[in-house]
């Protein structure tokens, strides 16, 4: 398959990714249930056969065993696909960074991460203040030896935003963002489009409530963490479902699912491009698929509505989550 029809630049970095990127959280497997390692691996080839060119892991998913499912299913092919890891809050210190770097490189079996990012700001989940100078310092000497290609964040403000790029180049920011989580969209997104940042969107799903995979009264299994996806608050959640019965007749008269619906909305944003998981072969085709779907300002301008049916819900905070 010719995947470079849809790839498009990574900030200013010289790497290309697919518009939709297979996210691993799940391949950890820590916080989900059901999740079948050589599934995932078949998975994974499925997504490269289906013109995903892009994986976003992180060390802390799964202690590490995200990263080694990845390198498990491709490396192989380490040429053809582009490596997007997180170094986690508690690792931002010069040296705990470093070491965070090599044991990704070690679980990826690869001498280069082409994208590292930091996933959450100091502070966050009660970790320690560290001077941003400092973490983009030691980013900074881990691309100059060519361990690291490009450097983003994940979870930043767009104040955040400013303070890192104030230290050194940052090619990606890696939010929540969808049809129904859009506060970056009041947030970083200009300041992304100024500065040639591209936005990786994750949970371009909503975690599967945009795939219509959640009726009226949802259950989950044990140790699933969507449970406490805030979209699911009782105030919120009639709202969504009320958003997706309007979501439906437009998928049916593109002839797409409401998933590819969901995703060709997010690459359409400007500088933006989908993290999607998923469990299996069968899901990380649908998603692959949205790349090829086009919608024209008429659906834009419904969808743009459409979503604010639940975005105009929200409050301000910007985590999806109550954990």
């Amino acid at each position: 398959m010719d995947t470079t029809r849809h790839e498009r630049p990574l900030g200013r970095s010289g790497i290309r990714v697919s518009p939709v990127l297979m996210g691993l959280w799940q391949a950890g497997r820590e916080m989900w249930a059901g999740i079948d390692d050589a599934a995932v691996r078949r998975a994974i080839r499925a997504a490269v056969d289906a013109g995903i060119t892009a994986f976003d892991t992180a060390e802390v998913y799964g202690k590490g065993h995200s990263e080694r499912m990845l390198a498990a299913a491709t490396a192989d092919i380490r040429e053809r696909v582009v490596y997007c890891t997180k170094v986690f809050a508690n690792h931002l210190r010069r040296d705990p960074l470093i070491a965070a770097c090599e044991r990704s490189l070690k679980n990826l079996k690869t001498d280069r991460i082409d994208l590292y990012q930091i996933h959450w700001p100091s502070t966050s989940w009660s970790t320690p203040r560290v001077p941003i100078e400092e973490t983009m310092a030691a980013l900074g000497d881990l691309k100059a030896q060519g361990k690291i290609r490009a450097i983003g964040v994940s979870n930043f403000s767009r104040a955040q935003l400013e303070e890192a790029l104030a230290c050194g180049r940052v090619d990606s920011l890696q939010p929540p963002y969808s049809l129904f989580w859009r506060h970056v969209e009041r947030d970083a997104a200009a300041f992304c489009r100024e500065h040639e940042i591209t936005i990786l969107a994750y949970s371009p799903l909503a975690q599967g409530i945009l795939a219509g995979r959640f009726g009226p009264e949802p259950r989950f299994a044990a140790g699933d963490h969507r449970a406490k996806n805030r979209l699911f608050r009782p105030e919120i959640y009639p709202h969504v479902q009320a958003a997706l019965e309007e979501l439906r007749p437009i998928a049916a008269r593109r002839s797409v699912s409401l998933a590819q619906l969901a995703l060709a909305w997010v690459i359409a944003q400007p500088g933006t491009c989908a993290i999607a998981g998923a469990r299996n072969e069968a899901q990380v085709r649908e998603n692959a698929a949205a790349m090829d779907v086009r919608l024209d300002a008429a659906d834009l301008a419904a969808l743009d509505r459409i979503g604010r049916r639940v975005t105009d819900r929200l409050d301000e905070n910007p985590v999806p989550w109550e954990f």
